[in-house]
């Protein structure tokens, strides 16, 4: 397409503004199923088309040409807004290809209202913006996945305050590089917030220990201990002993023990408050 032929079809488009917007909204909604409201769906389409407009007057022939940054910008909200609120890649993408539908729609067959190459160049360039759309309807939802699993870690990742200087993080399944990070930071922003000395990482759900799970471990006790506080590990049933044992894994001067009340108790002796074991259990 030509920059004339740009110009032609802004002007074409420009004249049959209402009734390509009324039969491209209609059209839409069809897809959607009313999964908008008529007002929402009728503004977006009426955004899109003023874009499209747009970037046609400036004589842009394609989604890459000059005077489309408004277009690409309202493309990309588009994809974002429906990504967020569910819609499918081919309910985003078909959003856009109905304008050409609702061309043709309006104009008919008539060669004195459109030419055919006209009509085959407008269909390109719908064709480009469709792909885009799906482009960045893709990006938006990888986005949106990531947001959401780095939520989920934090929500599967709590850090609880058991008594007054000593915080303990119950971990729960497996815990690989990505959420021992999470673990690391949780517990040394929660060492700082409440001014804690003493820690507890609880393994009793992690339902198994290799080296790699015991290296995150060691490397959360060591951040801490460089914060200042001491860390007990808790949890450790027979069959994760036999299995730290049979891998030769060296915990080295780090105190490991059974259950959780255990090891609060320990520390609470080691904050110089006496308790019983039975009393620490009625704390959890």
């Amino acid at each position: 397409m030509h920059a004339s032929g740009a110009k032609r079809l802004a002007s074409l488009l420009s004249e049959r503004q209402d009734e390509i917007v009324a039969s491209w909204t209609e059209t839409v909604r069809e897809t959607l199923r009313g999964r908008l409201t008529k007002a929402e769906l009728s503004r977006q389409t009426e955004e899109l088309y003023a874009a499209i407009l747009s970037a046609l007057e400036s004589g842009a022939t394609s989604i890459g040409s000059p005077g489309t940054a408004g277009l690409t910008a309202s493309l990309a909200e588009l994809s974002q807004a429906r990504a967020r609120s569910g819609f499918s890649v081919t309910e985003t993408a078909v959003s856009i290809f109905a304008v050409k539908d609702a061309l043709r729609a309006t104009t008919g067959d008539s060669e004195e209202v459109i030419s055919k190459a006209d009509f085959a160049d407008f269909s390109a360039f719908v064709d480009s913006l469709g792909l885009h759309t799906a482009e960045a309807y893709v990006a938006a939802r990888d986005a949106l996945i990531t947001e959401q699993s780095e939520q989920l870690l934090e929500l599967s990742t709590p850090v609880v305050k058991l008594w007054d200087g000593i915080v303990g993080v119950p971990i729960i399944g497996t815990l690989d590089s990505a959420r021992s990070q999470v673990v690391m930071e949780r517990l040394l922003q929660a060492l700082v917030d409440t001014n804690s000395p003493y820690a507890i990482l609880d393994i009793t759900g992690v339902p198994a220990v290799d080296t790699q799970v015991a290296q995150h471990l060691l490397k959360t006790v060591v951040a801490a201990q460089l914060m200042g506080a001491q860390c007990v590990i808790s949890g450790i049933r027979p069959q994760i002993a036999q299995t730290i044992v049979s891998l030769g894994i060296e915990f080295g001067d780090i105190v490991t023990k059974a259950t959780l009340a255990d090891a609060l108790q320990y520390l609470m002796r080691q904050s110089g408050t006496e308790v019983s074991r039975r009393a620490a259990r009625s704390v959890l």
